[in-house]
């Protein structure tokens, strides 16, 4: 074809995609449509990727899993499948009590769903953790201890960090709590594959999560959700509340206050953690959140954002005065 305009590099040298010319050696590479250079280390969970002539080589260290449960029926399964449920019962979150009835599990998380706001839509309220013959109720900013009859010992700690309580249990087994409704449970990897409830089955596979109690897989977050709950006498969840449908006078004013999760305030966050899904979540809480503990919501709805942001090493100062 005829002679094109423009610019090529040299032979033997590389566009470096940032308007430069490189030896293959010094070629950059790009995460999360960012670019870095030859010799650059990022975290990706617990392992250390160095970039290495425009490729990405990881370390591969096996990682705690977390699975987080927030707001108004939020959940992020280990694998990090993200969806919401709002139901209004005892479900479920985890357990390793899977597959057949007499296999022995060491634990089972249960939360307590009931509505917060007049929508429908249902926080976290109580949380029960079953450790061998302990029994952990954590409800109104306190947890109890009950002694059971069956099961074996299980030894645990609780301490206080910041705003959260966390319970560290021997067998891999760690709870983080805020007080109110946002949990985040974290598993050492020797449960890969062997837990199950709404935070899905942590074999590192997110389409495969929505495992139903009888062990068939579902691509419905109703049905998937329903089969977990504890009590037959709770009604099923059959549709999907949208509250700011039912509260549109509500929706500019969760839009604007949520809007500061797509802002410069969280940019250094926003190539590493996608925000969309956290927005959504956010606006769906300030909507719902119409009997008092507006700002309540609000606020864990961008906290658990900024705790993703932690974890992929991205520190975000967020609260202000005048922000929660």
């Amino acid at each position: 074809t005829e002679c094109v305009s423009g610019c090529v590099c040299p032979e033997g040298l590389f566009d470096d995609g940032r308007g430069g010319c490189v030896e293959h050696k010094d070629c950059p590479c790009i995460h999360n449509n960012e670019w870095y250079s030859s010799g650059d280390k990022i975290k990706v969970d617990c392992n250390t990727c160095t970039c290495q002539k425009g490729i990405w080589k990881c370390t591969d260290d096996v990682c705690y899993g977390t699975c987080m449960i927030y707001g108004s029926g939020h959940y992020n399964t280990f694998d990090g499948k993200f969806y919401d449920f709002d139901g209004s019962c005892e479900y479920v979150a985890t357990q390793d009590f899977c597959g057949d009835k007499n296999s022995s599990g060491s634990f089972s998380i249960i939360t307590e769903n009931v509505p917060c706001g007049t929508t429908g839509v249902t926080c976290s309220k109580a949380i029960k953790m079953f450790l061998g013959k302990t029994e952990l109720k954590l409800e109104n900013k306190e947890y109890k201890e009950i002694q059971r009859d069956v099961g074996d010992d299980v030894q645990y700690w609780n301490r206080t960090v910041g705003l959260y309580l966390v319970i560290e249990a021997s067998n891999g087994l760690m709870l983080i709590w805020d007080k109110k409704t946002s949990i985040f449970i974290k598993l050492s990897p020797n449960y890969k594959g062997k837990v199950c409830g709404l935070c899905g089955n942590f074999d590192d596979k997110a389409n495969n999560d929505f495992t139903t109690r009888s062990g068939l897989q579902d691509s419905n977050a109703l049905n998937f959700g329903n089969s977990w709950k504890q009590s037959p006498m709770c009604p099923d969840v059959t549709e999907e509340i949208k509250p700011c449908d039912l509260k549109p006078h509500r929706k500019s004013w969760a839009e604007r206050e949520c809007s500061i999760i797509q802002s410069e305030v969280f940019k250094i966050c926003h190539s590493k953690v996608d925000p969309l899904p956290y927005y959504e979540a956010c606006v769906h809480d300030a909507c719902s959140c119409d009997s008092g503990g507006d700002c309540e919501c609000f606020c864990s709805a961008v906290a658990a954002y900024a705790q993703e942001c932690l974890k992929a090493e991205a520190c975000v100062f967020w609260r202000t005065p005048d922000i929660c």
